[in-house]
């Protein structure tokens, strides 16, 4: 019998209390300066390098906690569409990966329709989450899109989308590229309505839905440094044969090149999406219009009628003659 192995060690154990598991995820390495961040300091800083200025990808849950009046809003339920209409198959099967995907995140699909106020403005907002298969669109992304588009029409309110996409939903194969169609009628029907349609675009918005519906957008509004484009810079180079520019594709060389209305800071989206909309939907005149005064002598609108004689008109081709 080994006496402090079998003694002395289990009776530190038990007066210690043993060593207590430390929980994953505690610290983020940022992808720009690679400097590692605690979770509280990135939760509170919205997903933002404190030390660079990085934007960390963000859930849907937390931008629309972001963007509403005290963070309160309400989610709509989209309607049922087939979850594996080609019974498609590559290492696993699409319907389990689609199960993955829902308990992971809790959402039935990628996108999120969520109605409430906005500096005291009704507004109805469609956000996609990467981290649902990433935020890929399939027929429940375009559904969604037609889902809010028409919610906004009936309440009256500007629509605002905040796609983070890397494209069409491949499992899905032509139906997800036939949303494309169909995200584009659902920004036409609020257009019609004569409604405001925003777009906030962030990392990444690629592929099918930079081709649809993130492309449309009456104002085009860009997170800083988010990628923006269709196809993947690498594809385009092997297809060029060509290096491209430094920044391409990032916000701040699409804003250079006319693409963009403006590049804005995570932190002031909300107050500047706030100014938008009260330029866009205040219908009530910016200060109190006064009457004209009225004439003593007619009573009517106070405009003398010596202001109205008009001067004589110019004689055109004769110069003026003496009297005789």
């Amino acid at each position: 019998m080994n006496w402090l192995k079998d003694f002395v060690r289990p009776k530190l154990r038990e007066l210690v209390g043993g060593q207590k598991e430390m929980p994953e995820n505690l610290w983020h390495k940022c992808p720009s300066c690679e400097d590692m961040i605690f979770h509280r300091d990135l939760e509170k800083n919205l997903q933002v390098c404190q030390h660079c200025g990085h934007h960390l990808r963000l859930g849907a849950g937390d931008r629309l906690k972001m963007l509403f009046d005290d963070g309160a809003y309400k989610t709509i339920e989209l309607a049922r569409v087939p979850n594996d209409p080609l019974k498609f198959r590559d290492l696993r099967r699409y319907s389990d990966r689609l199960k993955d995907a829902q308990n992971r995140t809790g959402n039935s699909d990628a996108l999120i329709v969520a109605h409430g106020k906005m500096g005291g403005n009704g507004v109805v907002i469609a956000a996609l989450d990467f981290g649902f298969m990433g935020g890929s669109m399939g027929i429940a992304v375009g559904e969604g899109l037609l889902a809010a588009a028409r919610l906004a029409v009936v309440q009256d309110a500007p629509l605002i989308v905040v796609p983070s996409s890397g494209g069409a939903r491949m499992q899905e194969g032509i139906l997800s590229l036939m949303q494309m169609a169909r995200t584009t009628i659902a920004v036409e029907e609020v257009r019609e309505a004569g409604l405001p349609y925003i777009v906030v675009l962030t990392d990444p918005t690629t592929g099918g839905v930079s081709a649809s519906f993130a492309m449309l957008g009456d104002i085009a509004i860009a997170e800083n440094g988010a990628v923006i484009g269709f196809a993947g810079a690498r594809v385009i180079e092997q297809t060029i044969r060509e290096n491209l520019p430094e920044g391409f594709q990032r916000a701040e060389y699409l804003f250079d090149h006319g693409m963009l209305d403006m590049v804005v800071h995570r932190h002031q989206l909300r107050d500047i999406l706030i100014r938008i909309l009260g330029l866009l939907c205040n219908k009530r005149p910016a200060a109190d219009v006064l009457p004209l005064p009225l004439s003593e002598d007619s009573g009517e609108l106070g405009v003398d009628d010596d202001d109205l004689t008009l001067p004589p008109a110019p004689t055109e081709g004769k110069e003026d003659q003496p009297a005789e």
